[in-house]
């Protein structure tokens, strides 16, 4: 009786590192040689884990989402001012932004634009991420309309539309130029939507 090999090596540490290597180069300018090196496994090992690059290019997309915006969604969900919750939302998204010194990508908004179009499979991923941003957004909005910390005459809808693109602006601006006080004065911009 044969019995299976077990896998050598932890799975979760080798989607970081994977998604670690998309973040700097994208997924065209990461070979599978890149991706062996990063985590540490030989090709086959990884075509065994994840089945090819873009399964392990998926298993990232799906990392990338459960360690920057799940929390994103969890801080929106957490307080009672709707002003206050999603300014530091902003805040937190531009430390975040310029603390990555190495202007690596947000996975996102590069998946976005380098593979959405090619790949159903990305483009689904990315749509659950931003409506579930969208929707949490929606919800502090309209509840904050409700208590009169937002004004009522414009669309919650429509509004947390606009912030989720204006984050997703503010990623990429931070990738090219990431100075705080040019993202914060911009962010200040976006949120007075909510005036």
């Amino acid at each position: 009786m044969r019995m299976a090999r077990t896998r050598e090596f932890d799975i979760d540490a080798a989607v970081l590192a994977a998604m670690e290597a998309f973040r700097r180069t994208g997924y065209e300018g990461t070979s599978m040689r890149d991706l062996a090196e990063a985590t540490g496994l030989g090709s086959g090992s990884i075509y065994a884990a994840f089945g090819s690059k873009e399964g392990l290019y998926l298993a990232a997309l799906d990392l990338y989402r459960q360690r920057y915006a799940v929390p994103l969604i969890d801080l929106l969900r957490s307080g009672n001012d709707a002003r206050q919750v999603i300014r530091e939302v902003f805040v937190g998204s531009v430390d975040e932004i310029v603390k990555d010194g190495s202007r690596r990508a947000c996975l996102i908004v590069a998946a976005a634009m380098e593979r959405a179009g090619q790949d159903g499979r990305v483009a689904a991923r990315l749509r659950s991420t931003t409506q579930t941003l969208e929707l949490a957004l929606f919800d502090v909005i309209a509840e904050g309309q409700v208590r009169g910390q937002i004004p009522a005459d414009r669309s919650a809808a429509d509004l947390a539309g606009f912030l989720v693109a204006a984050l997703q602006g503010l990623r990429v601006m931070g990738a090219i130029n990431p100075d705080r006080a040019a993202l914060m004065r911009s962010a200040e911009v976006a949120l007075t939507c909510l005036d």
